[in-house]
């Protein structure tokens, strides 16, 4: 079985909104997650772009969520914060990323200074 269903409750998205994300209808989701039918090319890979996630994992071909590829560089700190990173909406990421940089802009300016 998939992991759609799981992945879109997560998420806090309905069918509805996911299938005009996805431009399908709402009964393609419904079947998409009941395993009835699979999703096309063209829907995991917009599948994979709204849930950050990899299409194996959507398709319940492993449980691991990301491609060993994209962690393998990782440690376990920094895969944890990706993921709470992947979990805020736009406006979220957006305050860390304004942080992050201001953060990072002050600690140059103090060793610059040093």
């Amino acid at each position: 079985m998939n992991n759609i269903q799981a992945l879109r409750k997560e998420k806090h998205i309905s069918q509805t909104y996911l299938s005009i994300l996805l431009e399908v209808s709402q009964e393609t989701i419904s079947a998409y997650e009941n395993g009835k039918h699979n999703p096309s090319t063209k829907s995991l890979i917009r599948l994979r772009e709204i849930f950050q996630v990899s299409i194996d994992y959507i398709l319940g071909l492993t449980e691991d969520r990301y491609p060993t590829a994209q962690r393998s560089d990782l440690s376990q700190d920094e895969q944890s914060l990706l993921h709470a990173y992947r979990q805020l909406d736009a406006s979220g990421k957006s305050q860390i990323r304004a942080y992050l940089e201001g953060f990072l802009a002050s600690r140059a300016y103090t060793i610059d200074k040093a």
